[in-house]
């Protein structure tokens, strides 16, 4: 018998970028916009070679516990997830040239420095994939 899936499933295959993260706790959307990033070659690129993210968009990064922001432009917000969508930790405004990581985490959400905040999310809260 495989692994159970995960809460990141919906995203794999056609139709990623037209699902939402949303906080379970508050049924707010954290992300309105998801760009996954599953294979080696997206896991390794990143958000290198960007100016920003838009607001409301969030790179999903898996299997990931940790990442870096060397050559970044921008500061992020970094938030771990577990296999379950269950928030670890987050790293509020990353600033480029640093390291990150959590070595519990099955995946890494990467947005835009502040985003988290706005969002009102907690360590604790648990994220779904919603159409």
């Amino acid at each position: 018998m495989g692994r159970p899936a995960h809460y990141l499933s919906p995203l794999v295959g056609e139709g990623a970028g037209m699902l939402s993260l949303v906080i379970e706790r508050t049924s707010r959307p954290l992300a309105r916009r998801v760009e996954p990033a599953f294979t080696s070659k997206a896991r390794n690129r990143g958000l290198l070679g960007r100016d920003g993210l838009d607001a409301g968009t969030a790179m999903v990064i898996a299997p990931s516990n940790g990442i870096h922001t060397f050559f970044m432009r921008f500061p992020i917000d970094v938030i771990y997830t577990s296999r379950e969508g269950r928030v670890l930790k987050v790293r509020e405004r990353l600033a480029p040239w640093r390291v990150s990581f959590c070595a519990r985490a099955f995946a890494v959400v990467e947005m835009g420095a502040g985003s988290a905040a706005r969002a009102g999310l907690e360590v604790g809260d648990r994220l779904v994939c919603v159409k």
